[in-house]
């Protein structure tokens, strides 16, 4: 198995935990430089707005623009690009986005309130924001679906407005993207990418406003920039590379193994795609599953070097071995291909989305089942969760006090804002109490 291009690891092993590690640790293969040339970006930007704009968009997207106006994709083009497509993908985006809403209506928080015993009104108001920026991928590859997974959660919110920045490498943008914005209640599309989109979102220009959140995924540009910009506007997360970790028990066909690990491998040569299972011959059989079909991808280069430089198959002493890897490991995408994959999914505490049984690939959860796909990287899945409406929702806490409450109420809020020796606290409290001011 030595021609395997990808690791062969053993939990056994005295060496596994040190060579598990250096494969997580995605961090170790970052530019050091990257976050430099970012902070300068976004200064430039804030600085100079459009201008700078133009500039970047220019020379990194090989563009020829003389105004940033013309960054923008006319409102038109978007009903124009859905209209043109073919039938069976314009069918195929319409049922997805339809899939994707009607997932996402179930997440729509209401508000609510209480009266309680002394008559005080407590509750929670749920609003949506009022502009939101949503990152798209291009340039290595058209991504549709992000669009989908962004700004459908973000239009059942209630979103005001619905801004999406997409680099258009030479001008090209394939009408795909522009369909799904269409599909999506997008309410302006510009073609710009990398820091510089970031910068725009975050500090606003002549040409494009604040916005109050950015969300979606991006390189490693992209999610530097949200990283420096997060306070200053809201985000949904800051994005590495996809993960996907499969856990099999040894009953499934290799070949669907493996390309379910080439599903994730082919979107950057930083992802990551590991198998775990406790069937020495089947990891064998994947292995070899891969070396047959590897050639025949179109994307193999990028798929080989992702496989060769942070992939794994992995066999682990059985599947409860297999678990409490899964949830030190928080992978973004966990497919249990196990007989019972209900009884181990109960026992999965950290990963972005869990897929359940033989019969269901990453690459379904994608496009179509519904929910987002922009889900925690990096084991940020240990804390965090997929996109969703929640996303795009505030909530504002109501505290309304009777007369009679705020008497009760006032009694402890002055005896602990005197113990944190607050006395402005206090006395305020006070006040409403009915007692006298003894200061």
């Amino acid at each position: 198995m030595s021609r395997v291009p990808v690791p062969l690891l053993d939990s056994r092993a005295a060496d596994f935990t040190a060579r598990l590690d250096a494969l997580l640790d995605w961090e170790a293969v970052a530019d050091p430089g990257l976050e430099r040339r970012v902070a300068e970006i976004l200064a430039d930007v804030r600085r100079r707005g459009d201008a700078a704009l133009v500039e970047y968009t220019n020379r990194l997207d090989r563009r020829d623009l003389t105004a940033a106006a013309e960054l923008e994709v006319p409102r038109s083009a978007l009903g124009d690009a859905l209209a043109g497509l073919v039938a069976e993908e314009r069918a195929a985006l319409a049922a997805a986005a339809e899939r994707i809403r009607d997932f996402h209506r179930r997440q729509k928080q209401e508000s609510w309130d209480y009266l309680d015993a002394q008559g005080n009104r407590l509750g929670q108001r749920v609003t949506p924001l009022a502009r939101v920026g949503i990152y798209v991928p291009g340039g290595k590859a058209s991504y549709p679906s992000s669009v989908l997974m962004n700004a459908i959660p973000a239009r059942v919110a209630g979103v005001d407005e619905i801004l999406m920045a997409v680099p258009a490498p030479g001008g090209e943008l394939h009408p795909m993207v522009l369909a799904a914005a269409a599909l999506s209640g997008v309410d302006r599309v510009f073609t710009l990418g990398g820091a510089q989109a970031v910068a725009a979102f975050a500090f606003g220009t002549e040409t494009i406003p604040a916005v109050d959140k950015i969300v979606g995924p991006g390189n490693a540009y992209v999610a530097a920039a949200k990283r420096q910009v997060f306070g200053r506007v809201g985000l949904d997360m800051v994005a590495g590379p996809s993960e996907v970790l499969v856990i099999c028990d040894g009953c499934a066909e290799p070949d669907w193994i493996a390309m379910d690990l080439f599903s994730q491998a082919e979107h950057d040569p930083l992802a990551q795609a590991i198998l775990l299972t406790p069937d020495a011959d089947f990891r064998d059989r994947v292995a070899a599953s891969i070396a047959r079909l590897l050639p025949t991808m179109e994307r193999r280069e990028v798929i080989a070097a992702a496989l060769a430089g942070r992939g794994a198959l992995v066999l682990v002493r059985d599947l409860e071995e297999a678990v409490a890897l899964a949830n030190r490991i928080a992978p973004e995408h966990l497919e249990l291909a196990v007989a019972d994959p209900e009884r181990w999914q109960a026992e999965i505490r950290n990963a972005g989305a869990l897929f359940l049984g033989r019969h269901t690939p990453e690459a379904i959860g994608d496009y179509c089942a519904g929910p987002s796909h922009v889900l925690p990287t990096s084991a940020t899945a240990r804390f965090s969760s997929p996109l969703g409406v929640y996303d795009f929702e505030k909530r504002t806490s109501i505290i309304g006090c009777s007369a009679a409450g705020a008497a009760g109420l006032a009694e402890i809020a002055e005896i602990l804002a005197r113990c944190e020796s607050l006395t402005a606290h206090a006395r305020s409290a006070r006040y409403r109490s009915g007692r006298a001011d003894d200061q």
